[in-house]
């Protein structure tokens, strides 16, 4: 199964080539969408350096914000498999194969990563403490187990995300 990995990008140009790179060295059938949403800072020189079969670079003319990033590279997705990939490093590149997995065993449509299972993540007390009370409600609201409201990492088989509106 192919994997396509969405990147809105905002001003990251401290993380953005590490990022690529550790993604170019994950073990799957990929590609790469990159949406630059009007960075300011050098990110998106370091974009249009880029230049590799696997990637693709998106450019918005003006900031339109995470949402249209997403949808922006979703229009070009071709992969089973729709993952988004947050460029700040805060979400491992190497875990990707545990968020996918329930997909490609289980069939799940729609997988949520976590932060906050393993411990606190590198984050302020203060947010740690505030997501934690956050997703504690969110779990009693739908009465569901949401052990991370703010998650980074999703991943959806494309039909469904495509689904969506």
């Amino acid at each position: 199964m192919k994997l396509s990995i969405l990147i809105p990008v905002y001003n990251e140009w401290k993380t953005i080539r590490e990022l690529l790179d550790q993604l170019l060295a994950l073990d799957f059938e990929k590609e790469i969408l990159v949406v630059d949403d009007a960075s300011s800072d050098g990110t998106s020189e370091i974009l249009a350096s880029v230049r590799h079969p696997l990637i693709q670079v998106f450019r918005h003319p003006s900031n339109l914000g995470k949402g249209a990033a997403i949808k922006t590279a979703l229009v070009h997705a071709a992969g089973d498999i729709v993952l988004i990939q947050d460029a700040d490093l805060e979400q491992i590149p190497e875990e990707i194969s545990k968020l996918v997995k329930p997909i490609l065993e289980d069939g799940s449509p729609v997988v949520y990563g976590s932060r906050l299972m393993a411990g606190m993540p590198a984050m302020t007390r203060r947010a740690y403490l505030a997501n934690r009370f956050l997703s504690f409600l969110t779990s009693l609201l739908y009465g569901a187990r949401i052990t991370d409201m703010e998650t980074g990492y999703k991943a959806f088989r494309r039909e469904v995300i495509q689904s969506l509106t």
